[in-house]
């Protein structure tokens, strides 16, 4: 089931600047959906169309099966999460009143706050007493898992990220990775993730989509990209560090049973990269 979808989109600034060229994407239901191409392709501003952060001069976007026109900018930005690098936290507020902000500006009264985000805190692997700090006691890494939380906290249908694990270093964001695989694996989100990374595009996408001047060069399996790629930008911009990031992450098993039934073999594979 599509749940969001592109439809020859186009966005330029000023007029004469293109960002997004007739762009045509569709996400489905319960989809881990990484960003990732060169500074300045347009992830980004692909990204924020979906909240109407961002506007478009033609085609069409549909969320959960409704014209993105049609929407409420208000509702729909609060019925999607949304995870940014520089995590925005209230200071003033403590760690519990940060998770559940989103629930007192709706005025959600149905839901039980304080048990929620002890339900949350737990999911993204902080211990319960956390709820009563601040966050300026936070580590980087810790402030962007309850970033994560706070995003959850409506239970929204799609979650936005723009490059969140960016800011921190490299052993806080393996973690945050893990954390966020086995979130979304849980809970059947559909996640949309801009990053400029490639093994963490590869390692997290269950869906990857490469975009270049504002187009999108090919969308797919990490596989697909990786060892079949349509076209010299895709394969150079993958390379050598593509395929150790598919090694790395024991992520050929769309390929096994080709290997066992000798329809490929390891040494093509690698071909692939040589050529």
């Amino acid at each position: 089931m599509s749940l969001i979808d592109f439809k020859n989109v186009t966005k330029s600034y000023d007029n004469k600047n293109l960002v997004i060229s007739d762009l045509s994407l569709s996400i489905n239901k319960g989809e881990f959906v990484t960003i990732l191409g060169p500074s300045g392709c347009g992830k980004t501003t692909l990204l924020k169309m979906v909240n109407k952060m961002i506007g478009f001069e033609r085609g069409s976007i549909r969320v959960q099966d409704k014209d993105i026109d049609e929407w409420d900018t208000i509702k729909l930005r609060r019925s999607i999460g949304y995870v940014i690098q520089q995590v925005g936290l209230l200071p003033h507020l403590t760690i519990e009143k940060n998770i559940t902000f989103v629930l007192d500006i709706t005025g959600n009264h149905d839901i039980d706050k304080k048990k929620r985000a002890e339900e949350l805190i737990t999911l993204v692997g902080i211990p319960k007493e956390y709820l009563s700090r601040y966050p300026r006691s936070l580590s980087g890494g810790q402030r962007q898992r309850i970033g994560v939380a706070r995003a959850l906290a409506a239970d929204p249908e799609i979650i936005l990220m723009d490059e969140p694990f960016g800011a921190v270093d490299e052993i806080a964001r393996t973690v945050l990775q893990d954390e966020i695989i086995a979130i979304h694996r849980k809970l059947k989100k559909t996640i949309l993730f801009v990053t400029h990374d490639i093994q963490e595009a590869l390692k997290l996408g269950t869906k990857v989509v490469l975009i270049n001047e504002g187009k999108i060069a090919q969308a797919g399996t990490r596989e697909e990209l990786v060892f079949e790629p349509n076209s010299d930008f895709v394969k150079e911009f993958f390379g050598l560090k593509g395929f150790q990031a598919i090694l790395d992450k024991d992520a050929m098993t769309n390929y096994y049973e080709k290997i066992l039934n000798n329809e490929v073999t390891i040494e093509s594979l690698y071909d692939k990269l040589r050529e």
